[in-house]
């Protein structure tokens, strides 16, 4: 039997504990294995994470410089506009500029450092940031998703996570962080408006995520293009704006290329920018008035507000344009790693930007009606057309960051089934986080010129641009608050202290924004409104379909009629019945057979299932049941995915499928082969199996036992010239590195196991041999198309959602057949009503 690579690359080991505990050898107490979650691991795609090698070192700083050029663009620009949205009115005082720069200061350093660079980023999900991969960090520690999905297996796959700590059972929780975990998740999984709140939250972050990146391209490319008008006066607005679609179009077109060749195309531009903004804030320092140094003592805040009252209040919605960008630092954390941003970070972007802001403070205390165009106005007129041009080129790359956080955002709600099926394209080989969705890219493009034209000015869109940022970050402080209870267990007292300093300065910045609703903050929540109101029906829907199919699933008496059926004809070859459960046969299977009474000579009931993490290893991949009556050759199988984990090409994955399919019709039978000669009773309960196809009705030491017995078989076949087994270059898969656990076996179990007959393991061979034939002669994907309607007497709300608008979103979207690039001559549907 042939290793197909695409699917064997990961090591096929068992778990220690799970082999101490299936062994029951009697080795003294349970070992608690100590696994590290999300506060301590840097979870780093390159490097190694912990790695500290040299080759780890040169990965990390490779990062680090990609990182600049994907990432830190939109904060870096954020001097371009800041001082000109904050003193709408003009400046009515010059130490106004002290009490803004004071406030600029520590919002940067308590928002953008504190929070995000060195809490949010290590709250990531094996990895991953974002709010979505919050949800999931969330749900790997509580039973918070509304579809009914879940498995025992997906649990200890995911206890096998290095971001998962094993938990202790519930009356040994002696600590009261323990307590209050458990206390936390009990509330999650019981109460289902708490569950509802979760998910609306997210999706809620998810929709304003989306949003702010047609806004973010929008506000840095039209303000750098503005600089225009200070060599060229004769210059309108209307021209400025079409200069600005332009650029907007160049910069979704090479979206196509992917984060990695854009992050090192970008980069130096970014550096050089960087450095400019930095240089010429030194130089305004000196040249001006380097006392507005003094704006580090936060007094300078309090005579701010205390002067100015309500109009103070009102403009921090443009004092937080300076750390616009930081989510997307969380959320394209995939991309990147923590060690990678915090080390550029540190290093190259809080100098050059908190130096641009000071030397611009510095020149409008000298020149205060230059407000208006402060950026420009500083820079020193021989430097103007450099600045110009860098102005430009970081204001597009400041947009790439947005726009990676939208596509990673996207990629996650569709893997946990809250988007509608898009086309996901991994842009490298190396970094799996970096996708591109051309549909997203297309619809982003357009509404950021649709924005442009029709606001025209910075300031509106600064007000709109203000409310997305400010809401993403509420949102996230929420969730990481429910990270630090339930999966960090910290103190109650630190996470007092946490949520109540960022809630109440976010909620104080959102009450800002929101005063200027009308100029221009509806503008993100009418765009959020129409995403939520899109995830939402398709999330609902979905949980509906899924919910009636498994009130309906095929029991196993009614199996056992359709296959004793004398019209039943079985055709030659593989058939693959895909469907979303999970559990049971789906009801479209005696629909088929209904209306064409023949199925194939093997059949597998598969679903794809993805799993709250970000990866699952392709050894294990794959669970498999048997379907009785065995005789008939009908498996259900889960593929299951991490979220970030692309999709195998049809061909690679059913070469994978089949594979483990005969690891599991091998075990299985050998299991049954070894109790039937020790006389032991044996049963082959449906959940009984592995990733690995071995069956899990035997214990771990058993099942090494029949891999050591089939050892001893073949060694003596080839003695006696007896013919020689298939499994001889199997016989340790997958428990080969797990080998020496099987000499604590008794030696009465190993003589029992070697007394297997050499037939019985040429039968098992045969019946391996017999799935490869049927799949040499070919395999049908057959997928059930269902239409979904509401029932007769449902609510006019509900028709609406599932009648119209739910049906418009499947029309429009891509099909299951096309999201696994299923060639068309192997492809067979069947249509099937589902009323909800």
């Amino acid at each position: 039997m042939s290793r197909n690579p695409s699917c064997c690359s990961g090591e096929e080991a068992l778990s220690t504990l799970d082999l101490e505990r299936a062994l029951g050898l009697g080795l003294g107490a349970p070992t608690v294995v100590q696994r590290q979650d999300s506060l301590y691991r840097d979870a780093s795609r390159a490097g190694g994470g912990g790695q500290h090698g040299q080759e780890g070192w040169a990965r990390t700083l490779r990062l680090a410089f990609q990182c600049v050029g994907v990432l830190y663009g939109d904060i870096g620009t954020s001097p371009l506009y800041v001082y000109s949205s904050t003193f709408t009115d003009g400046i009515q005082h010059t130490d106004d500029l002290l009490g803004v720069l004071s406030l600029i200061v520590y919002s940067f350093l308590l928002f953008t450092i504190i929070k995000y660079v060195y809490i949010a980023l290590r709250a990531n999900d094996d990895g991953d940031g974002g709010t979505f991969a919050l949800y999931s960090l969330i749900s790997r520690h509580a039973k918070v998703s509304l579809v009914p999905n879940q498995q025992a297996e997906d649990e200890l796959h995911m206890s096998k996570s290095s971001s998962v700590r094993l938990r202790p059972a519930v009356q040994q929780l002696a600590s009261p962080a323990e307590r209050r975990a458990q206390w936390v998740k009990e509330l999650l999984e019981t109460s289902k408006p708490v569950r509802v709140t979760l998910f609306v939250l997210t999706i809620l972050a998810t929709a304003m995520v989306i949003s702010d990146a047609c806004l973010t391209p929008a506000i840095s490319v039209l303000s750098a293009v503005g600089g225009l008008k200070e060599k060229a006066p004769n210059l309108n607005t209307e021209q400025v704006v079409w200069v600005t679609v332009g650029v907007l179009v160049a910069l979704f077109s090479v979206q196509r290329f992917g984060t990695d060749k854009v992050g090192y195309l970008f980069a130096p531009v970014v550096l050089l920018w960087l450095l400019l903004i930095g240089g010429v804030g030194v130089y305004n320092l000196a040249a001006h008035d380097v006392g507005v140094l003094r704006a580090f003592n936060p007094k300078y805040i309090l005579d701010y507000f205390r002067r100015n009252g309500r109009h103070g209040w009102v403009s921090l919605g443009g004092v937080l344009l300076c750390f616009t960008g930081t989510e997307a630092l969380f959320a394209d954390l995939g991309c990147f790693s923590v060690r990678s941003i915090q080390l550029s970070f540190g290093f190259g972007l809080v100098p050059a930007v908190l130096l641009a802001y000071s030397g611009q403070a510095a020149f409008l205390r000298r020149y205060p009606d230059q407000v208006a165009d402060a950026f420009y106005g500083s820079t020193p007129q021989p430097l103007f057309w450099p600045t110009f041009v860098l102005a430009l080129a970081a204001s597009i790359i400041g947009s790439q960051a947005m726009i990676s956080c939208a596509f990673a955002t996207i990629s996650h709600s569709q893997a946990m089934g809250c988007f509608p099926r898009v086309k996901i394209l991994h842009t490298s080989r190396q970094y799996q986080g970096q996708v591109y969705i051309p549909e997203v890219n297309f619809l982003l493009g357009a509404a950021a010129c649709i924005v442009t034209l029709a606001a025209r000015d910075t300031v509106v869109i600064g007000e709109a641009h203000g409310i997305c940022v400010v809401l993403v970050m509420l949102i996230t402080t929420l969730l990481l608050t429910v990270v630090m209870l339930l999966v960090w267990r910290v103190n109650v007292l630190w996470v007092a202290l946490f949520f109540c300093v960022f809630a109440s300065t976010e909620s104080v910045y959102l009450s800002s924004v929101l005063y200027k609703f009308l100029h221009g903050g509806y503008i993100p929540v009418a765009m959020s409104a129409v995403l939520m109101a899109v995830m939402g029906v398709w999330h609902y829907v979905h949980v509906r379909r899924y919910k009636y199919e498994l009130e309906r699933t095929v029991s196993a008496e009614r199996m056992r009629e359709l296959m004793a059926a004398r019209e039943l004809r079985r055709v030659p070859g593989v058939g693959l019945l895909y469907t979303d459960l999970v559990q049971g046969i789906p009801p479209v299977f005696p629909h088929l057979i209904d209306k064409i009474p023949s199925i194939h000579t093997v059949v597998l009931f598969v679903s794809v299932k993805h799993l709250p993490v970000p990866h699952v290893d392709p050894s294990e991949r794959f669970l498999f049941r048997q379907v009785e009556p065995r005789e008939h050759k009908l498996f259900r199988c889960v593929a299951r995915y991490g979220y970030r984990d692309r999709l195998e090409e049809a061909r690679d994955f059913v070469a994978c499928l089949v594979e483990r399919l005969q690891y599991y019709v091998r075990d299985v039978n050998l299991y049954g082969a070894a109790a039937a000669t020790t006389g032991a009773r044996v049963s082959y309960p449906s959940s009984r199996c592995d990733s690995m196809g071995m069956a899990k009705s035997a214990s771990y030491a058993e099942r090494l036992q029949l891999q050591r017995a089939r050892s001893v078989a073949m060694q003596h076949s080839a003695s006696t010239g007896e013919r020689r087994s298939v499994y001889a270059e199997e016989m340790l898969t997958p428990a080969e590195s797990f080998s020496e656990m099987g000499t604590m076996a008794s030696g009465r179990q190993l003589a029992v196991a070697v007394k297997m007959s050499l037939e019985e393991m040429a039968r098992i061979e045969e019946e391996q041999r017999f799935i490869q034939r049927e799949m040499e002669k070919g395999v049908v994907f057959i997928f059930g198309e269902s239409e979904v309607v509401a029932r007769p007497h449902s609510s006019l709300l509900k028709r609406l959602v599932v009648n119209y608008a739910y049906s418009f979103l499947r029309r429009n979207c891509r099909q299951g057949d096309k999201m696994l690039a299923i060639p068309k001559a192997q492809l067979l549907k069947v249509g099937m009503s589902y009323e909800i």
